[in-house]
């Protein structure tokens, strides 16, 4: 391959504006004063296309470690809302502690609605029969509702 593998400063800085988020693409474009044909033929051009694939991965991977980060925090705050006096906000947090959404977040609308068909639930989901979940369910409201008592177990 005799061709570089190098972008022009135009198409570096276009892919750069791109991903600082202060502008949208048409934005972007108008600014570097790159015509949407000639935006198209880069978007055909493998060296474009590489690297903007680069940053698009690089800004996925980012985004992933600060979700890692901030799991833990997530998980206490998730356990915190199951003494929420709000019982539908206890519920759901019950819930999401029994059966947490797929990695890539599933749309969580079908769980929220209790019309939905119970095959949309996390707890069905997840395996769990109603029955089962019930009684989880049930076994955490007691434990909110008992006296914490550290000695006998």
């Amino acid at each position: 391959m005799s061709e570089s593998k190098k972008l022009t400063k135009r198409q570096a800085a276009v892919i750069n504006d791109l991903f600082a988020g202060e502008l949208e693409e048409a934005e972007v474009l108008e600014k570097h004063h790159v015509q949407w044909r000639q935006y198209e033929r880069w978007l055909a051009d493998g060296r474009f296309t590489e690297q903007l694939e680069l940053r698009i991965a690089h800004a996925h991977r980012q985004s992933r470690m600060i979700l890692a980060q901030c799991a833990a925090s997530a998980a206490a705050k998730l356990v915190e809302l199951t003494h929420c006096e709000k019982e539908e906000t206890a519920r759901k947090a019950c819930l999401d502690i029994i059966a947490p959404p797929a990695p890539g977040g599933q749309n969580r609308q079908a769980a929220d609605d209790p019309a939905s068909d119970q095959a949309a639930t996390p707890a069905a989901a997840a395996g769990l029969t109603p029955e089962l979940a019930g009684r989880l369910l049930d076994a955490l409201a007691r434990n909110r509702q008992a006296p914490a008592d550290n000695g006998s177990s």
